[in-house]
């Protein structure tokens, strides 16, 4: 009779997120996946056709994680696009490579930002409803002109040279708010 398989796919899921949190999903190979989940390499082969496949679903957890943590985040302000603003600038900063797998990397393949940031949250759609609500003219266009600073941010908070505290960041993202509008 066979062996009964001890390895689950959720094992070797959680293995590889752990690892791509900790190294980043560039480092994520077979025998170093192997050796965090505490198994061969065999297992990983029989759950997945290759390691693309397996960061595709590594990619679907942290999109998952950047939901639940936008989810929890304080929304304090009412000022259109500053709490997602606040959220995902905190997220590049304290979870640095899901960040940059999930904003920064090909695996989004054809997924717009757009798509990213509304998957199930719905946050943009959320936030530029609230522009058009409060009376701007061309709520879609403010919302890329917010983001390309939101992004630049976060983007400058990987490689250290973000470091506002979180009430001059909200002060900046005020002071882009009505100078974009």
């Amino acid at each position: 009779m066979a062996r009964k398989a001890t390895v689950t796919k959720e094992m070797i899921l959680d293995s590889a997120f752990a690892l791509m949190k900790e190294e980043g999903f560039e480092q994520v190979t077979a025998r170093k996946l192997a050796a965090k989940a505490g198994c061969s390499t065999q297992p990983i082969f029989r759950l997945y056709e290759n390691m693309e496949q397996l960061i595709g679903d590594v990619y679907e957890m942290a999109g998952k994680d950047f939901d639940e943590f936008y989810a929890a985040y304080p929304k304090n302000d009412t000022t259109p696009f500053i709490n997602l603003g606040m959220a995902y600038i905190r997220f590049a900063a304290t979870r640095q490579n899901v960040f940059r797998l999930l904003f920064m990397s090909s695996f989004r393949g054809d997924r717009s930002m757009y798509d990213l940031l509304n998957r199930s949250t719905g946050a943009v759609g959320m936030e530029i409803t609230k522009a058009k609500e409060a009376g701007v003219q061309r709520p879609t266009d403010l919302f890329m002109q917010m983001w390309i600073f939101i992004h630049g941010a976060a983007c400058m908070s990987l490689t250290g040279d973000f470091d506002l505290s979180e009430d001059e960041t909200l002060r900046l993202l005020k002071n882009a708010y009505h100078s974009f509008c």
